[in-house]
């Protein structure tokens, strides 16, 4: 097996580790919005896929893919082997490459974890803290508080081109000599909506957190859920969105198998 086939595979085996892993947070919204439980981010589904039977081997498997999947995202912000740093959207995309592959390194150290019992399983919405803390000392820096607003502006930003490519729905980068069927473009359409909205919530919490300088109203994936149950007709808006995670989750299932994938080669990488 050469080395592109062993990146391959391991990039495929990311896919399919985050799509487990949203089918699971997008069922946890949906079950929250019916019970008034909490709803969970992906280190509390995770948390909860270690008391499933089969959770330590899942969790490897996961924490395998999430490996495979950042090195890929690292390496295609790092080293642009499509050649993106020729516009400005492609030198947004390669810094947007470099943040999803550290957010699922993190995933792969926390599923490598629990796999190993070497952290208790956490439910809920541990990243909330997280989001909670860091935009805490971030805070107390100088120029901390423009750096947290450039962040939320940020992930606008990222909603916005999920919004576009939910509207669009085109998904170029799937395989085949024909275009993707119509259901698969709508299961895609709507896990992208859905996405859309979440990334909006949690920049808006960062930059209100900066605005008054109190970062208890930072946070991440499980906030922006509390947030859309708190608003009129809630609970029925989180079991939409959460259906929408779902199916994000499902697509990135169809990923696995069919994403075209084009490997990094290890050179000198070009300059943003």
């Amino acid at each position: 097996m050469t080395y592109s086939d062993r990146m391959t595979m391991l990039a495929r085996l990311g896919f399919a580790a985050r799509g487990l892993v949203y089918i699971l947070v997008g069922w946890l919204a949906f079950v929250a919005s019916r019970t008034g439980g909490e709803p969970s981010d992906n280190q509390g589904a995770l948390g909860s896929l270690s008391d499933t039977p089969m959770g330590q081997a899942l969790l490897a498997i996961c924490a395998l893919g999430f490996a495979g999947y950042a090195f890929w995202r690292l390496a295609e912000g790092a080293l642009d082997p499509e050649a993106r740093s020729r516009t400005h959207k492609g030198k947004f995309e390669r810094i947007s490459y470099l943040i999803s592959g550290a957010a699922n390194g993190v995933l792969c150290i926390v599923a490598g974890k629990l796999a190993l019992r070497q952290s208790p399983a956490r439910h809920g919405s541990p990243g909330d803290e997280s989001a909670q803390s860091w935009s805490a000392w971030l805070l107390d820096k100088p120029g901390g508080v423009a750096l947290l607003c450039a962040i939320g502006i940020g992930l606008f930003l990222v909603a916005g081109a999920q919004a576009l490519k939910a509207y669009k729905a085109s998904f170029d980068e799937l395989d085949g000599d024909v275009p993707a069927p119509a259901y698969v473009r709508w299961i895609g359409r709507m896990g992208y909506g859905a996405r859309a909205v979440v990334f909006a919530i949690i920049g808006w919490l960062l930059i209100s957190a900066a605005i008054h300088h109190d970062p208890a109203r930072a946070g991440g994936l499980g906030d922006a859920l509390a947030e859309l149950r708190a608003q009129p007709e809630g609970s029925w808006i989180l079991a939409i969105i959460g259906l929408g995670l779902s199916l994000f989750g499902i697509f990135s299932l169809v990923e696995t198998r069919y994403r075209r994938l084009k490997v990094p080669k290890l050179r000198p990488p070009i300059k943003l």
